[in-house]
């Protein structure tokens, strides 16, 4: 099928246009792209056909230079690449431009400088709490409502969707060990979560308020926080994440700016507990996003958290992470924290899943408590666009193989 010629309702037609890297196989030089179905456009080359002011920004084999140009450019970009896509006077100029899925190599499409993740789904916080603290009056932290939890994390071990993943090793010690012993983790988690990535960067002690945030984040991406339970226990107490966390984080190749995003905003929960101002989102647009999330443990469905049920939004997140003085880089990664609903089919984790490896998943290949070496995890999803339609989010894929 034309590259064009998108089908009625593909989620990923001219309303979506997420931004990714690609490279051909035959000469390995990478460069700007957007998908349409099933094809990727080669926008730098597109720009110089067109003639366009931002080529310089978008012939480049990053995302770095216009991510860190700002909002306007961000919207003058979106408007001209869906013009190329959509008038028939740019399809014979064009056509040669776009490259089948299949046919290309996806790569980490921007420089990821900081990476910060936060713990913002209720539903995922108290039932941690229920595991680790079943005796608890409350699951939650006296702070949880106060504040958005989270911790920094290592933005080298950012890896693009496809990539294996080793299983880390480390010290791990269960409760009736006498010591700690080392070795391979044997709780290899997921945690499926939404990635906020920031282009337009911020001065230090210069606190971004709520409502800025559509100034710096350009726009998001699903997330994989692979998470070794084992280490993580045995290392937390008292600093928080560590080893357990930092060995892998995985992000879709395409992120889906904010503007394709306009139908699929909705009110966050209610607020039990008053927020300090620079919190307070109770005069601001609607900050939550309502994003159907899908995981899948070796093809086969196993959850669908619902991200619209996150208790703290992104902006809040931003501002949280920003309000010390701490400044903001193009290519900062942000993550939602585990994205988890209400009921036992939208646990966002396996921890939560099998209760703690109590109540193990019964699979097609087999039971699961904990991700097994060969195991295959993808994160998927979509989003309510304008008229019905449905914006997709590109997945998230990771197989786990031995260290």
């Amino acid at each position: 099928m034309p590259p064009f010629d998108v089908p009625e309702g593909d989620p990923f037609g001219p309303h979506n246009l997420p931004y990714g890297v690609f490279s051909l196989p035959d000469t390995g030089r990478r460069t700007v792209g957007v998908r349409l179905g099933d094809h990727v456009l080669d926008v730098g080359a597109a720009a110089r056909a067109a003639g366009s002011r931002h080529a310089s920004l978008l012939d480049r084999p990053s995302l770095d230079p216009l991510l860190a140009a700002g909002p306007a450019v961000w919207s003058d970009v979106r408007r001209d690449l869906l013009a190329w896509v959509s008038e028939p006077a740019h399809r014979e100029t064009l056509e040669p431009l776009f490259h089948h899925l299949a046919s290309v190599a996806l790569h980490l499409p921007f420089t990821v400088a900081d990476y910060v993740d936060f713990y913002a789904s209720e539903n995922h916080a108290r039932n941690v709490g229920r595991i680790f603290r079943p005796d608890a009056a409350d699951p939650l932290t006296p702070n949880w409502k106060h504040l958005p939890i989270g911790y920094h994390g290592r933005s080298g071990t950012v890896v693009v969707s496809g990539t294996d993943v080793v299983r880390p090793s480390g010290q791990r010690k269960a409760p009736a060990d006498a010591a700690p012993v080392f070795g391979p983790s044997l709780r290899l988690d997921i945690e499926a979560e939404v990635g906020f990535v920031v282009g337009k960067p911020s001065p230090p002690a210069r606190p971004v308020p709520l409502g800025d945030f559509r100034e710096h984040v350009f726009g998001l991406c699903l997330l994989n926080d692979w998470s070794a339970r084992d280490i993580q226990a045995w290392e937390y107490v008292p600093l928080g994440p560590f080893l357990g966390k930092s060995f892998a984080t995985s992000v879709s190749a395409w992120i889906t700016p904010l503007d394709a995003l306009e139908s699929a905003r909705v009110a966050p929960p209610e607020r039990t507990h008053p927020l300090l101002p620079y919190l307070d989102d109770s005069g601001e647009e609607p900050g939550g996003y309502d994003l159907r999330i899908t995981v899948d443990v070796n093809g086969h469905p196993v959850s669908e958290p619902p991200f619209a049920t996150m208790y703290w939004t992104a902006a809040q997140q931003l501002a949280h992470l920003t309000v010390n003085g701490a400044s903001l880089r193009t290519g900062d990664l942000y993550g939602s924290g585990t994205v988890s609903g209400p009921t036992e089919r939208e646990r966002g984790s396996l921890l939560e899943l099998t209760w703690n490896g109590r109540r193990p998943l019964a699979l097609p290949d087999g039971e699961r408590a904990f991700l097994a070496d060969g195991d295959v995890v993808t994160l998927s999803g979509w989003a309510p666009g304008a008229g019905g339609s449905r914006v997709g989010l590109g997945e998230v894929t990771g197989r786990v193989v031995a260290g």
